[in-house]
């Protein structure tokens, strides 16, 4: 896939393609910053360089590779380097530095096996000031919007926001809240899913398949029963979740869906 959404840097790989020597996710995270407006809640998104391999043209939010100096700050231990290294990579790409003790744990997203290029991200929200400026590097990043989270999701799905299927779910889920207070009483309080994708086709669309689907196993999107997965149709993701045994809870609650 390339250019926005219909072909936006994800390789989709066959279960044939599937590498001998599994490459080791590496540790990295994200963070959601979010502020109270008058249309709801915000949050910023970030466009980053068309040119770059991963996520070229897409809109993320700020993150990246965990840096040994998170891990020796953290004292070795890798959740709390997660924390500071999402606090640093929203300071190098948005100029924006949310407080390590505000950040909410949403989820936790492992990279396939079968890609070559593999992270195990932890995804966080966090509050900022109404009033603080953005600034970008045009580097990496080369723009920046403060949207409402429902703005961002509908702007998605008209094919008009290209992003991967972790922040369009993430934005999903958020998109059920009305102001920040209320989506940290209620994060804080939630269990934060632990997400381990995989890539395939199903009549030629790309999907994205999560536990519960009745492919997923198999690696085979084809296979007739319960669907729990993300599609890329007309250049935006759909979350589907229908048939599927109670046991594999959703990604989005029923609000949000």
């Amino acid at each position: 896939l390339t250019a926005t959404i219909a072909a936006c840097d994800i390789r989709i790989f066959s279960v044939e393609s599937h590498m001998p020597d599994i490459p080791e996710a590496r540790p990295a995270s994200t963070v959601v910053l979010l502020r109270d407006a008058n249309d709801g809640l915000e949050t910023l998104l970030l466009k980053r360089n068309k040119a770059l391999l991963f996520a070229g043209g897409l809109w993320v939010f700020p993150g990246g590779a965990l840096d040994p100096e998170d891990l020796e700050a953290a004292g070795g231990d890798i959740v709390a380097a997660s924390r500071i290294a999402a606090a640093r990579e929203a300071l190098e790409e948005s100029g924006l530095a949310p407080q390590l003790d505000d950040m909410v744990l949403l989820s936790h997203w492992t990279t396939p096996v079968i890609e070559p290029k593999r992270f195990s991200t932890w995804i966080y929200a966090a509050p900022l000031a109404a009033d603080e400026e953005v600034v970008i590097d045009g580097g990496e990043i080369h723009d920046s919007r403060w949207l409402s989270v429902r703005a961002a999701v509908a702007e998605h799905e008209a094919g008009e926001l290209g992003m991967l299927p972790p922040t369009y779910v993430t934005l999903r889920a958020l998109s059920r809240y009305d102001t920040v207070a209320q989506m940290v009483t209620a994060e804080r309080r939630s269990p934060a899913p632990e997400v381990f994708p995989v890539f395939a086709k199903d009549a030629g669309q790309p999907i994205v398949m999560f536990r519960g689907d009745a492919g997923y196993d198999a690696g085979d999107g084809s296979l007739a029963g319960a669907r729990h997965r993300a599609v890329l149709h007309d250049r935006h993701w759909q979350y589907i979740y229908h048939d599927v045994d109670p046991a594999f809870t959703p990604l989005l609650t029923a609000e949000s869906r």
